[in-house]
């Protein structure tokens, strides 16, 4: 996808010195820098600072944490400690650890000497199925989003999205957005209400910035305003990202999102989530006490933007002293849920849906 009218993917393979090279999300919308990561302990904090975040690209992250191990050393015992130190890094995203369980998987029989060369090639081919995913995840949602035009007689689909899953979320074209990317290349008319999901505002910080570098019609929008608008008959659809879907159908995401659900359910709006397979955990049909991460208050209590004199600065918004509690994610049942967009199609968000998902053919092969 573009940024300034140039081409970028999330995260990539430096040739010339054996690093791995992503644009650092910390410092998006207001500046674009691009950094290299040299060492398992980089990806480790990449991740945990979220200069890579969403899903998907942490998985991918995850997979060059352990090649960039196996590069220092390829030991089972060093395979073995930077596959616990990757899965710690963050609770909730289920892709982190399946990316490291499959790279376990293919390394542990391959003799140490060889293990670098194949690492590498595994984690590029780990990052080119999640790109091949999100296509596919996006022609199949760009049929919902085709028959729900023609069934409703729309010129212009008003989507609404939480958070950030877009192509900056996962390796390209991203999830939630895919749909809305391929309904544009068709010459669909869409515009996108943005919800700029505090506290790190990813949905204004990020979600905004990519639309709007591909020149997609949005508005960014208070996070209690959904509701309203769906109130007011100006949401047509809503497509969200999660990190997490249990074998029961429910859906670990943003915080926020079940709010936007129970809005849409009330107001009978289609609600839609969007992600490859490997976010889908099968082990487990309830919520875990690991799978909610909480974070800083630093993330409630301060906020930065560009100043009067384009400096970027960092404030207090919050009382001095003050409690406060930052879940990041919530849990959205699965009945509130319309279908689940994924690379093989569309499916129920529950138990029977999951598993015809598993039992149909991947369409990646």
């Amino acid at each position: 996808m573009k940024i300034n009218n140039k081409n970028y993917k999330t995260i990539w393979f430096n040739e010339k010195d054996a690093s791995v090279g992503i644009i650092d999300q910390t410092k998006l919308p207001h500046s674009l820098e691009i950094i290299s990561l040299k060492s398992l302990s980089d990806v480790i904090q990449a991740i945990k600072i979220m200069q890579v975040r969403g899903a998907p690209l942490i998985g991918g992250a995850a997979a060059y944490g352990i090649f960039l191990a196996m590069k220092d050393n390829p030991s089972d015992d060093n395979l073995a400690l930077a596959s616990k130190k990757l899965i710690e890094s963050r609770p909730t995203a289920v892709n982190l650890k399946s990316s490291v369980d499959r790279m376990n998987s293919e390394l542990k029989n391959i003799i140490s000497k060889e293990r670098f060369e194949a690492s590498l090639q595994l984690a590029k081919t780990i990052c080119l199925e999640d790109e091949e995913c999100c296509k596919l995840i996006g022609l199949h949602g760009k049929k919902i989003i085709e028959q729900h035009i023609q069934d409703n007689n729309l010129d212009t689909i008003n989507i609404l999205t939480h958070c950030n899953a877009g192509w900056l979320a996962t390796i390209d074209w991203g999830t939630a957005t895919s749909p809305i990317y391929h309904a544009i290349k068709d010459g669909i008319k869409v515009h996108v209400w943005v919800d700029e999901t505090r506290p790190r505002n990813q949905g204004a910080s990020l979600t905004s910035y990519e639309l709007t570098n591909e020149g997609i019609a949005n508005t960014i929008i208070s996070d209690n305003a959904g509701g309203l608008l769906m109130k007011e008959g100006k949401v047509d659809m809503c497509i969200t990202g999660t990190d997490r879907v249990l074998s029961n159908g429910d859906v670990i995401n943003k915080i926020g999102t079940y709010l936007k659900a129970l809005a849409a359910y009330d107001n009978k709006i289609p609600f839609y989530v969007a992600l490859p397979g490997t976010t889908i955990d099968m082990k487990n049909n309830k919520i875990t006490s690991t799978m909610i991460e909480y974070r800083s208050s630093e993330e409630l209590t301060h906020i930065s933007g560009i100043d009067t004199k384009g400096n970027l600065k960092e404030v207090r918004i919050f009382p001095k002293d003050c409690n406060t509690l930052n879940p990041a994610f919530d849990i959205t049942p699965s009945k509130l849920i319309t279908g689940l967009i994924t690379e093989k199609g569309v499916y129920d968000s529950s138990t029977s849906g999951l598993l015809k998902y598993h039992n149909d053919e991947n369409k990646l092969n």
